[in-house]
């Protein structure tokens, strides 16, 4: 796909998706056999439902075809959530994922797994897990620190003293 195209639709579909009270996280579109794919994420402060994702995907369904933003060949709209293992790449995702465990590649090389404890104009404070009994400690990085990140899945988070946490003791 072309930068002028990424460019067009991204100026055509970020206004819908605002409108509904998201983020427009990623645009992409795919050649899939002899058809294409437009696949739009979208995310906002408190997640997306599967209603919310139904409701912009019509939204976005119709501009398209009101435009010839996609061409005159046939395409799918895919409309989704960024999912569970998201990529944080901008300072909204970071926030997001307060309290959340991540895996970042640093700019100066190698990898650090931590929990994400807060977020700031200039990078994002963490909370590295102890190795072989000693405690976490804190560590800072500036944005400009930070090569890759991505939220790790945690199928049985528990909280310092070893009990589950609140949001496990509500889903129980």
């Amino acid at each position: 796909m072309s930068t002028t195209q990424s460019e067009r639709l991204r100026e055509l579909l970020e206004p819908l998706v605002s409108s509904q009270d998201l983020d427009l996280e990623e645009i992409e579109v795919a050649s899939v056999g002899r058809k294409r794919v437009l696949r739009v994420v979208v995310d906002s402060e408190d997640g997306v439902d599967l209603d919310k994702v139904a409701d912009v995907s019509r939204a976005l369904s119709a501009k398209l075809d009101e435009t010839d933003a996609m061409g005159e060949g046939e395409y799918t709209l895919e409309v989704g959530s960024p999912g569970a293992e998201r990529p944080l790449r901008e300072q909204r995702h970071y926030a997001r994922a307060v309290g959340r465990l991540a895996r970042i590649q640093l700019a100066e090389g190698g990898e650090l797994v931590a929990r994400v404890t807060a977020v700031d104009d200039q990078g994002v404070d963490l909370q590295v897990p102890g190795v072989k009994g000693r405690k976490p400690t804190a560590r800072r990085l500036a944005f400009g620190d930070i090569a890759k990140a991505r939220v790790e899945v945690e199928f049985s988070r528990k909280d310092d003293s070893g009990t589950k946490s609140m949001k496990e003791e509500e889903e129980a």
